[in-house]
């Protein structure tokens, strides 16, 4: 059970407190684990927006390695306004081996707090300029939806806290739930714009189509069982054609591509189990021959199946 520990203070904005939260509660009954905490330094505030919150937790003690602390946006006075003893429990949460997040304006306080100081981050747009004045010794990064910095995560604010919030359920319990909270939200999965591994359970989920979700989540737990587009229309309450065309204007992609891709992300995946042979690793992936596997491979990586296990082993 991960805790994860949101720090409320006066003028907090509803949405970065309120998506955030949505996020990992809606992961529990999905495969997720979390235990969310809403807790501040006074036992009531008022939102930005008007509505009083009441009965916040205290900010807990055993706060460390494997918890998780999100201090949600609020009022740009508010985050100047922050208590030092605030400041002191971020500073030992993160001493301690917790991983800390912001929300938009939320990373003043981190910021305020020392924990900023030479890392890459970032805010709301319209904030930029004032937290790189505040904080010269900060790397504020613009246009970027969240940012990773070691154990240190900041969100551009308002919606982007969902997609920070949904990275941290990616991390922990694989993009196949992340994809699923998301769609329980009913929102899209954006990546950040400077992700580097790019994952094919998540880049062809950009869209709110339920029957096309649908034959996708079988085609990811039976990558190698051979089917038909009748069966698959079947999932999806379509004749062959129409999910042909409709599976296309969602992904981008046609169903053997997508069927492809999740082939060559398993076998990447399994070249790195060395007692597993080519063959067994095509087999698994649903090639018809070690042939094939390597083919594909040569067509989408521009190597072999043989050289990437080696690069591997070697790096």
């Amino acid at each position: 059970m991960q805790r994860v520990t949101f720090v409320v203070l006066p003028g907090v904005d509803l949405l970065d407190l309120a998506g955030p939260v949505e996020v990992f509660h809606a992961a529990n009954p999905l495969g997720g684990d979390y235990h969310v905490r809403i807790a501040g330094p006074q036992p009531a505030v008022r939102a930005r927006q008007g509505v009083a919150l009441a009965e916040l937790e205290p900010l807990p003690d055993g706060v460390g390695a494997g918890d998780l602390v999100v201090v949600p946006g609020m009022s740009m006075e508010s985050a100047h306004q922050a208590p030092a003893s605030v400041h002191a429990w971020l500073r030992g949460a993160h001493d301690a081996g917790a991983h800390v997040c912001s929300v938009c304006v939320g990373a003043f306080v981190l910021a305020d707090a020392g924990l900023l100081h030479g890392r890459q981050c970032t805010t709301h747009w319209s904030c930029i300029a004032g937290l790189r004045e505040r904080h010269p010794d900060a790397r504020v990064l613009d246009n970027r939806l969240f940012v990773d910095d070691g154990r240190i995560t900041t969100s551009a604010g308002i919606a982007s806290g969902i997609d920070m919030a949904l990275s941290m359920v990616e991390r922990r319990h694989g993009p196949l739930v992340a994809a699923a909270v998301a769609r329980e939200l009913v929102v899209y999965l954006r990546r950040d714009g400077a992700h580097q591994q790019q994952s094919v359970y998540l880049d062809y989920r950009t869209h709110l189509h339920p029957g096309i979700h649908r034959v996708q989540d079988w085609l990811v737990a039976h990558p190698a069982q051979k089917t038909t587009l009748e069966a698959l229309g079947r999932m999806a309450f379509m004749s062959p054609r129409h999910l042909t065309r409709t599976f296309r204007q969602a992904t981008g992609i046609s169903i053997k591509e997508f069927t492809t891709r999740l082939r060559l992300e398993l076998a990447r995946n399994l070249l790195n189990d060395p007692a597993l042979t080519i063959e067994a690793v095509a087999a698994r992936c649903g090639f018809d021959t070690p042939r094939q596997l390597r083919r594909v491979w040569k067509e989408a990586f521009g190597t072999t199946p043989g050289a990437a296990r080696a690069e591997v082993a070697a790096g």
